[in-house]
């Protein structure tokens, strides 16, 4: 019997204009070293963390069925026990498919949707597993990882009833924040993995990754220092611990999660 991790978040994929650059720069902020995945026919990196966990993925930007290249963004993979069942239930509650379900060989069938407020996000069917990793891209704990994800909606009440009934999601508590309306954190395995909220300055519904780091206020330092911009923060948050929210050098949006200081 494989363990089903349905609903989690599972992978972290970078697009992104010049795949050298950004290679040096998150080795720089939040410790990855990257290498060549090997796979035929196309340049995909994978970002390894301290602990020795692959954590994230990097390619080269490429153009749509439209002919124009995206620009540079982050896009966060949830775990599906069916790829394909998960793409036809998204598209049925009224989102869409923008990339088919396909394999990826030894690690298996992935699709890009996007909820029905237009905000992408990668679903993956991994191959089976008996027993739970002992490290994830996910985890809260370890420096390198993800460790939180944010949608920003236009309609962030529908847009957590859809991630209710096609992850299986469920809310947990709900933070006032004034003007900006209410920070809706979202739960799957029985913890807090994200929040959901609305637009605020986002031109259009996005998700953002929060990658761990020891030191919010050193990792804002190294990110201003390589070229990239600090938008907001260091800041606290509630339950003591600090975000920023960034762009990289070549525009792709990401936050980081962390103690003020090094302890």
């Amino acid at each position: 019997m494989s363990v089903s991790f349905h609903g989690m978040p599972c992978w972290y994929e970078l697009s992104t204009s010049d795949l050298a650059a950004a290679e040096e720069f998150y080795g720089t902020v939040l410790g990855w070293s990257v290498t060549d995945s090997g796979m035929p026919g196309m340049t995909y990196h994978l970002a390894t963390a301290d602990d020795g966990a692959m954590v994230a993925g990097m390619s080269a930007g490429v153009p749509g069925a439209d002919g124009q290249t995206p620009p540079p963004n982050w896009l966060v993979y949830f775990a599906s026990d069916d790829c394909d069942d998960t793409a036809t239930a998204a598209s049925a509650a009224g989102g869409a498919v923008l990339s088919p379900p396909m394999d990826i060989p030894g690690t298996g069938r992935f699709a890009v949707c996007a909820d029905p407020q237009g905000a992408a996000f990668g679903i993956l069917q991994p191959l089976p597993m008996e027993e739970e990793p002992a490290s994830r891209a996910f985890d809260l704990e370890a420096a390198g990882h993800a460790a939180w994800q944010e949608l920003m909606s236009s309609d962030p009440v529908a847009g957590v009833e859809f991630y209710e009934g096609l992850l299986g999601w469920t809310k947990g508590d709900t933070v006032p924040m004034g003007d900006m309306g209410d920070y809706q954190l979202v739960q799957q395995a029985g913890g807090d993995i994200g929040g959901v909220m609305a637009l605020g300055e986002a031109p259009v519904s996005a998700w953002m990754p929060y990658f761990g780091v020891p030191s919010v206020q050193r990792a804002a330092a190294q990110i201003a220092d390589g070229g990239g911009a600090v938008h907001h923060g260091p800041a606290e948050v509630p339950g003591g611990a600090h975000i920023a929210i960034a762009q990289d050098p070549q525009g792709a949006w990401f936050g980081v999660l962390g103690p003020l200081e090094s302890s």
